[in-house]
């Protein structure tokens, strides 16, 4: 099939090409909005005092520095702990932050780690991540070799939510009845035995076609 043919196989069930698409994108639409709830991000950010920063001098800050940045990929990793994760969910009434998404980043080239948490209170979000950060400070302070952990900024409670992207999956769910239909229109074309016209009959029958007979309504 060409694209010229697809194209106007399109064309000829355009109404379910264009129906499609539309109930597919609101059907997501509805769903997303009736029983998807929205969710929030309290973002902060925090550094790793390791407790060779006070004593180090110019020979060994390189090496002290590349070990300080390997404690802080362990306080990155001891963040998502179960240990901090149910001690903070005590703290804010959450078992385990259960319902709440914790993101932790931090660069191999430095000592700042950014903490986000993410669930349907805005106040639990920005208060767990708040907590998180002074709960690891106390682990880590007695399990590694951590001067502190120092909030850079505290986390607040975000105004705006940050999901779910309801935009994105109505494209997502119109793209999908699109290339449905066009699926539903090719497969039943190709399921279609009837003899359409003289290049349907060419393949039937290896004998060239020497005339037509033209349709006309009857009576006339």
């Amino acid at each position: 099939m060409t694209l010229l043919e697809l194209l106007q196989l399109l064309r000829k069930h355009l109404r379910l090409v264009v129906l499609l698409p539309i109930l597919c994108a609101a059907a997501a639409g509805a769903y997303s909005v009736l029983f998807m709830r929205n969710t929030y991000t309290a973002s902060t950010s925090m550094y790793v005092l390791v407790q060779s920063d006070e004593s180090s001098n110019a020979s060994s800050l390189s090496q002290d520095l590349t070990a300080s940045q390997m404690i802080t990929a362990d306080v990155a990793k001891l963040l998502q702990s179960d240990r901090i994760l149910v001690k903070t969910g005590k703290q804010v009434g959450v078992s385990q932050l259960k319902g709440y998404k914790v993101d932790v980043a931090s660069e191999t080239t430095s000592r700042v780690i950014t903490l986000s948490v993410t669930g349907p209170d805005p106040q639990i979000a920005a208060t767990a991540a708040n907590d998180m950060v002074e709960n690891v400070s106390d682990v880590a302070k007695k399990v590694m070799s951590v001067e502190a952990v120092n909030s850079i900024d505290r986390a607040t409670a975000p105004s705006a939510p940050s999901g779910p992207k309801r935009t994105l999956y109505v494209a997502v769910a119109a793209l999908a009845g699109l290339f449905a239909a066009i699926v539903i229109v090719v497969v039943s074309d190709m399921l279609n035995t009837k003899i359409r016209g003289q290049h349907d009959l060419e393949q039937i029958v290896p004998v060239p076609v020497i005339g037509r007979i033209p349709v006309t309504k009857e009576g006339r």
